[in-house]
């Protein structure tokens, strides 16, 4: 365990750039510790699975889908839960590389109420997916549809989600070895690729047949 005193959004870059990221116990403690799994959740960016419920559901949701535009919201959707790794320092690092343009979110929104979300980090062509939270059926889903389409039309080539879970699994997330994953990992970081969030958002229907395209 680590005081978090001494973390900063440089040091916090430095460590992603090594394959390392922070996590803490809950909540209500003020440390951190540093993961370096020997097995890596990746998404290969042209194997996100969409079956055919979430096809529909994409093509007749009623939510709106935005970038970087209430990155706070997310992450405290995110940390919403029972037991959470996000507690107070992680909140304040990254909104603070948000604020420097290396921290994004995907919101979902219902009319004017946030449903769902992603957010993640940037460098280079790598994207580090931290944490999702959906409140309605599909939202995190949707999400990662619009993420991982984003993640593609701007150059990006490594998309991290740290550990595998059942429901990353289904989507097509796979597990990879730490030595293979940090191959990955230099190649992309010297990679440009720009996580334009001026940029239009795709409609469904460009969506789902970019996705029919590449997977």
């Amino acid at each position: 365990m680590t005081p978090s005193q001494g973390l900063t959004p440089e040091l916090l870059l430095r460590a992603y750039s090594n394959g390392i990221f922070p996590m803490s116990e809950g909540r209500d403690t003020d440390e951190v510790f540093w993961v370096d799994p020997r097995k890596r959740g990746v998404f290969p960016l042209d194997g996100f699975r969409i079956s055919r419920s979430l096809r529909r559901a994409i093509r007749t949701s009623p939510f709106r889908i935005t970038f970087d535009t209430d990155f706070s919201s997310v992450v405290a959707g995110c940390a919403d839960r029972e037991e959470t790794w996000i507690n107070g320092p992680i909140t304040r690092l990254y909104a603070a590389l948000a604020d420097a343009g290396f921290a994004h979110s995907v919101e979902v929104w219902d009319e004017q109420r946030l449903v769902g979300g992603v957010y993640g980090v940037t460098i280079g062509a790598a994207f580090f997916g931290e944490s999702m939270f959906s409140t309605r059926t599909n939202a995190s889903k949707i999400a990662l549809a619009y993420l991982i389409d984003k993640l593609r039309s701007s150059g990006f080539v490594l998309f991290d989600t740290q550990f595998i879970t059942d429901h990353l699994s289904s989507l097509g997330a796979i597990e990879i070895p730490r030595g293979t994953y940090r191959r990955y990992l230099a190649e992309a970081i010297e990679i440009e690729a720009d996580f334009d969030t001026n940029a239009a958002v795709s409609t469904p229907d460009q969506l789902l047949q970019r996705m029919t395209q590449t997977s």
